[in-house]
């Protein structure tokens, strides 16, 4: 083989031999671009916890609870025992309100028949603390449209709280009127006239004693509780008779209404279980009250 026709061989072996490098180095590994930029995803920082009503309350937890993206249920897990201390705040003290403000993103779904998400959310810790015991009167709920911050494929915080002073009707009817009905395992106010033993009707405390009255007639095991209340006015064992003979007139009345005296139970409280400041007359009016509910 003449020289000329070697080299040409040697030639084409070596640009076949660098072709295939490239080859399998460039398009295969792809190794041969430069420095890629990495896309790195936004760290999700889950905010705190902290519930503050001034000197009197601050709850605080590094943890927190939240919603999963257009969801409304809560995931109370890691909060639970700072949700329940705020519970019993609201009980010891009738005369605070918190409002509880539900946030929402623009990019969530609203599939619920609240306005929007975050009156869903709020509205479902409502009924959490509702459940534990707080009333109704001392929760309002709101809701702010924020640009929330979401993990994966879990949560945000999803909730704010602020307090206020509960401003209290000024008589006993709007008093009566303010009593919600929502069922019979909800309690339920009564109020009276001054000097009277007759409670105030409402349509409301109507509603709530029919259902009681159908609800009981099918479970025989179940009681109605009557509990007196009374505000500090005067002794102490004049104000728990007082509250006592209040709700076995209650009691005497449900009776006439067609409920068996055997599904009425009385308790009397006196001035024990404020719902309300007693250091002013509205406060004091509240606390004359009889609360019935189904137990």
């Amino acid at each position: 083989m003449s020289s000329g026709v070697k080299t040409l061989a040697w030639i084409l072996l070596v640009g076949w031999i660098g072709g295939a490098t490239y080859w399998h180095v460039c398009k295969i590994k792809l190794l041969c671009d430069g420095p890629s930029t990495m896309t790195t995803a936004p760290t999700y920082v889950n905010p705190p916890l902290s519930i503050v009503d001034g000197a009197q309350l601050n709850l605080s937890s590094p943890l927190n609870f939240g919603f999963k993206k257009s969801v409304v249920d809560p995931n109370y897990t890691n909060v639970k025992k700072e949700l329940d201390s705020l519970a019993a705040y609201l009980k010891a003290n009738p005369g605070r309100k918190l409002t509880v403000t539900g946030l929402y993103a623009s990019i969530e779904q609203n599939n619920t028949t609240f306005p929007d998400l975050g009156l869903a959310r709020a509205d479902a810790l409502k009924k959490y603390l509702v459940d534990a015991g707080v009333p109704a009167a001392q929760l309002q709920t709101a809701s702010r449209m924020i640009d929330l911050q979401f993990s994966v494929d879990d949560s945000t915080h999803g909730m704010e709280f602020g307090f206020d002073s509960l401003a209290l009707p000024k008589s006993e009817e709007a008093l009566a009127a303010a009593e919600k009905y929502e069922d019979v395992f909800k309690p339920m106010d009564l109020y009276f006239k001054t000097g009277s033993s007759d409670y105030i009707h409402t349509p409301d405390n109507e509603k709530f004693l029919d259902e009681a009255k159908k609800y009981l007639a099918t479970h025989k095991d179940k009681k109605l509780s009557l509990t007196g209340h009374t505000d500090n006015v005067g002794a102490d064992d004049k104000n728990l008779a007082l509250s006592g003979k209040r709700a076995a007139g209650v009691k005497s009345a449900f009776v006439k209404f067609g409920i068996a005296a055997d599904q009425l139970s009385t308790e009397a409280k006196g001035e024990t279980q404020p719902k309300a400041s007693n250091d002013t007359p509205e406060g004091r009016k509240a606390n004359r009250r009889v609360s019935i509910v189904v137990q």
